[in-house]
């Protein structure tokens, strides 16, 4: 495969089309040419994506590749320089993380953001308190946040009310992806979600993103563990120096295809 020229992106595994959707479903989030600098560094060139409901996109590269620029411009954080996002087809601005969550798109960060000193109840309600006279509405709470790991099936915690400090990483990482999706959440996209997590525990996550994806959820897998890529994606993007040299269903990828759009921005087959 031919190397692209500046500015432009390789041809995806099965069409040289930007959409590697099948024909006549809408993607739920697409990118469409976004480029982003910072100073005189160019971190993305001309980037397209899309993220469809209901499936599992992983979304692979190097360090340096572009992946957390990418997901902070769908996050709100960043600004793209140029291009569109498109939301169910229509142009969006995301001029921060409110925009982002009005939408329905909820980031988890590889660090979680949950406050150790808390229990499970009050970290998933963390900002978002409910009230009722004046005073905590602790049994509201508490009820939403027990629907919500169930629905999740979330098994493994003995109590919603014990301290974050007291779980496991696969527990807390759990918790982190329900605190995401309890509000009218669309799109998740997850950072390194089974980073530093043994066997079972990763188990548990995976099993957790293919219950968001049978729920109907969108979910976007940042994730160098390829081998955690191909038992969970349905399709699979892969960003190279900025550019996106490959996006298509996750059976027209092996293992070293993968690699080597991560090293060479092509591969040989």
């Amino acid at each position: 495969m031919m190397s692209p020229a500046p500015g432009q992106e390789s041809p995806t595994p099965g069409s040289a089309a930007a959409s590697s959707v099948s024909p006549g479903t809408q993607p739920l989030l697409q990118l469409r040419g976004v480029d982003k600098h910072f100073g005189a560094v160019q971190a993305l060139y001309h980037v397209n994506l899309d993220l469809p409901a209901a499936q599992v996109t992983a979304l692979c590269g190097d360090n340096g590749a572009g992946k957390s620029v990418l997901t902070r411009c769908i996050a709100g954080i960043h600004q793209p320089d140029r291009g569109e996002i498109l939301w169910n087809g229509k142009p969006v601005h995301i001029r921060g993380p409110r925009d982002a969550a009005d939408l329905g798109i909820e980031v988890v960060y590889q660090d979680l953001a949950l406050a150790d000193n808390l229990d499970i109840v009050q970290n998933m309600f963390l900002g978002r308190e409910r009230v009722h006279r004046g005073l905590l509405n602790e049994d509201s709470m508490e009820r939403a946040a027990a629907e919500t790991l169930r629905n999740l099936k979330v098994t493994t915690v003995r109590s919603i009310r014990q301290p974050v400090a007291s779980l496991s990483g696969g527990q807390r990482q759990a918790v982190a992806v329900a605190k995401a999706v309890m509000w009218n959440s669309k799109l998740v996209l997850l950072d390194e979600p089974t980073a530093a997590l043994g066997v079972v525990q990763t188990r548990m996550v995976l099993d957790l993103v293919r219950t968001l994806r049978d729920h109907g959820l969108g979910v976007m897998v940042i994730s160098h563990n390829l081998n955690d890529v191909f038992q969970v994606a349905d399709r699979i993007a892969v960003l190279h120096l900025g550019r996106k040299v490959a996006e298509g269903p996750a059976t027209d990828f092996d293992l070293q295809s993968v690699v080597e759009y991560m090293t060479t921005g092509s591969s040989r087959r």
